[in-house]
């Protein structure tokens, strides 16, 4: 199986992502974590992406695409796409892997929050350097053991997660086109507890037996 989480930043597709992967046994693609531990590494493609992400602006998409080849190529058992694409040349690029790989997509979940929320979840999101575990504030608050070690990102500052969603919302539209005339798109509400999210959209999935056969 092989399927696409679309959403804002703080859409919550990363959690979900990860519980479509754990049901259905596939491997979950991350770029933003791909991204973030290229940054944490030090390599050059880290270094060249941190500039970007530390002002919430997009990676260049030959960045990402490098990163989305070589997950593509560990992940023969199907995959949970999180993040990616983000702009419609990186959709056609993908459409472009896939082909070479004679693959294609069983279906692309667009998780829908409104604004407010989405600020609301992105700026209170806190995470445990020594676990990696990530928080929230209101939502999954923490032990009150390791509340004060805990660290906010970058990338969840206020000012950031504004732009980020500016960016979003400039350029998701094509994105959504291109998969909604390809008749792969289904859209979720994404406002409710992740329980019921993951219900919504395993009860989409559910409706096509093909995507469900694990």
């Amino acid at each position: 199986m092989q399927l696409m989480l679309l959403g804002a930043p703080a859409s919550g597709k990363g959690t979900q992502a990860t519980r479509l992967a754990q049901r259905f046994g596939l491997v979950h693609i991350s770029t933003g974590e791909m991204l973030r531990q290229a940054c944490a590494e030090g390599s050059d493609l880290g270094i060249l992406a941190a500039e970007y992400l530390s002002d919430g602006q997009l990676v260049p998409d030959y960045l990402v695409v490098e990163l989305v080849l070589d997950a593509l190529d560990r992940a023969p058992g199907g995959f949970v796409m999180d993040g990616f694409p983000r702009t419609l040349r990186q959709a056609k690029a993908f459409d472009t892997m896939l082909q070479q790989r004679e693959l294609s997509l069983d279906a692309v979940i667009l998780i829908e929050v409104a604004e407010s929320a989405l600020i609301e979840r992105g700026v209170g999101r806190r995470v445990d350097p020594v676990t990696g575990q990530i928080y929230h504030l209101l939502f999954a608050p923490p032990p009150a053991e390791i509340a004060e070690r805990l660290e906010q990102r970058d990338d969840d500052s206020e000012q950031v997660v504004k732009e980020r969603l500016y960016i979003y919302q400039r350029t998701t539209y094509e994105v959504v086109t291109h998969y909604q005339q390809q008749n792969l798109l289904t859209r979720v509400d994404g406002s409710g507890p992740p329980d019921e999210v993951f219900d919504h959209i395993f009860g989409r999935l559910s409706r096509n037996p093909r995507q469900t056969e694990q």
